[in-house]
């Protein structure tokens, strides 16, 4: 694996974790894709030693499975802040919408949107 230097952006070092499969250098790492995201499977060991090169592929939106003798056993995957619950009516008297926002555009203004 190559040495931090102090150009390498957080992508570099993320693409640092990444190995061919194909390759000796580390059969752990495998690359899949799913729907349109990255899962990254790395065996107990990987993931020990390059626990904080997968949190950043995390927090850039990746998933990293850990498998134990090749079968999966945890997905880590970005945190998701709780959604707090929307109270109908929070925003009464914040809003204001004017008597006549549905109103037909005047024309010139109509024929604007239609060029």
């Amino acid at each position: 694996m190559e040495a931090k230097t102090a150009q390498q952006s957080p992508l570099d070092l993320a693409k640092l974790v990444v190995y061919n499969a194909s390759t000796r250098e580390s059969p752990a790492f495998t690359l899949t894709s799913e729907v349109g995201m990255t899962v990254m499977t790395v065996n107990v060991h990987e993931a020990k030693t390059q626990l904080s090169k997968l949190l950043l592929r995390i927090s850039m939106g990746e998933e990293v499975v850990i498998a134990k003798a090749g079968k999966p056993v945890a997905r880590l995957v970005p945190f998701a802040a709780k959604r707090t619950r929307r109270v109908a009516g929070s925003a009464q008297g914040q809003v204001w919408m004017a008597p006549d926002f549905d109103a037909p555009l005047p024309d010139e203004l109509l024929k604007a949107f239609e060029a």
